[in-house]
């Protein structure tokens, strides 16, 4: 038998080179994809899926503590998992990503300090908003990014891709309108008479305003961290497993220094941050949230593997939808005809999105196939 035909002798040949194909795609960030069969292509995304919705649920869980104030320890516990993870999957063979080197360090430092920025705003905003608000005012960084490509990278944005952003911001309005609504008549009855009103809707106006401002400045710190570490990825040349390693591990000590100086180590602060009927549980929830961020890493490339980068885009967009439903299943926000509109308004603006990134991809890959066919035909 030829060698080439060694792949068809046998069932459990052909599957072992799956899963050597599998590791290897793992490793390099996943670019290669074969022709999965739809059945094949489910797990990936239903992995995907269930890691980021995960993710979102713990984090919120964590930072949700009537008392909880130590969000730079939090990150910091959950960058060191990610590393002790992403070592661990590295030395199983699962993965692969370069060795640590000082020159890379340096040069990759500024982003990973962004990063820090992204992190903690989005824990801050995560403790004054709802899952559904905070998931759906996450597509504004979209439109951040994609402007900020036009400017820096030459970027274009097609009719259909500004069509989506005009629902982005439309769900954010009327998500924020649902919101301070049920906010405010969640403190009747009568939504409080004369100066109880007053006091009501001040504090409740002043406790959104909060989660609005981190919200904000996330979306802002996001783009800037996307932006700058594109640019940055050009010039290191880091694998999609390179950059999560550096990331979290340059991560540490500039959050164990904020957690240092800026927050309240004392005994007091320590129980009320984590309660002894909870700690151990909130410990490892902590913990369980690091290693989520290394399987959402994880399962992306695996997706992007089993299916197509246009299939995970969409993916994302659908994701959306569970995400923003775990909010209302597990940490009881409002289910009203307010907030259900706003997750569907946002829900289709990240379907045209998808939709709209695909179309601009195909219609820039078929121009430089033309491009490239020229002058093949040309050729004496």
């Amino acid at each position: 038998m030829a060698p080439g035909s060694t792949r068809n002798s046998s069932p459990i040949m052909e599957e072992e080179d799956d899963v050597v194909e599998i590791k290897k795609a793992m490793a390099t960030g996943g670019a290669a994809r074969d022709s999965a069969s739809p059945v094949s292509s489910v797990p990936p995304i239903v992995c995907y899926c269930i890691a980021s919705i995960l993710m979102t649920v713990v984090n919120k869980f964590v930072v949700s503590g009537r008392e909880f104030n130590m969000t730079f320890i939090l990150l910091c516990v959950q960058s060191t998992v990610s590393v002790l993870c992403v070592v661990a999957a590295k030395r199983m063979g699962l993965i692969s990503f370069r060795d640590f080197d000082t020159r890379d360090a340096k040069m990759w430092f500024p982003i990973s300090f962004m990063l820090v920025s992204v992190i903690y705003t989005g824990s801050k905003s995560l403790q004054y908003l709802s899952i559904p608000v905070y998931t759906i005012f996450k597509n504004l960084t979209i439109i951040l990014i994609a402007y900020g490509e036009v400017i820096w990278f030459g970027g274009r944005v097609t009719g259909l891709t500004f069509a989506s952003f005009i629902l982005m911001v439309l769900s954010s309005v009327i998500a924020a309108w649902a919101d301070i609504s049920d906010a405010l008549t969640a403190g009747d009855p009568a939504v409080t008479e004369g100066l109880g009103m007053l006091t009501t809707m001040r504090g409740v106006v002043t406790n959104l305003n909060i989660g609005y401002f981190w919200m904000f400045m996330n979306c802002a710190a996001s783009a800037t961290y996307v932006l700058s570490m594109r640019k940055r990825i050009k010039a290191t040349g880091f694998s999609d497993w390179d950059t999560m390693f550096y990331n979290n591990l340059l991560s540490i000590p500039v959050l164990a220094a904020f957690s240092i100086v800026a927050e309240d180590w004392g005994t007091e602060n320590l129980s009320k941050n984590f309660p002894e009927a909870t700690r151990n549980f909130l410990l490892f929830a902590i913990a369980f949230s690091g290693a989520a961020a290394v399987a959402i890493s994880y399962t992306t490339a695996w997706c992007i593997r089993a299916t197509s980068s246009t299939t995970y885009s969409m993916v994302g967009a659908l994701n959306k939808l569970p995400v923003a439903a775990s909010g209302m299943i597990f940490f009881g926000d409002a289910v009203t005809f307010g907030s259900v509109s706003a997750v569907s308004v946002g829900f289709f603006a990240g379907l045209v999105y998808a939709i709209a990134k695909s179309n601009q991809k195909k219609a820039e890959s078929a121009a430089t196939g033309q491009a490239g066919v020229i002058p093949l035909s040309r050729k004496p």
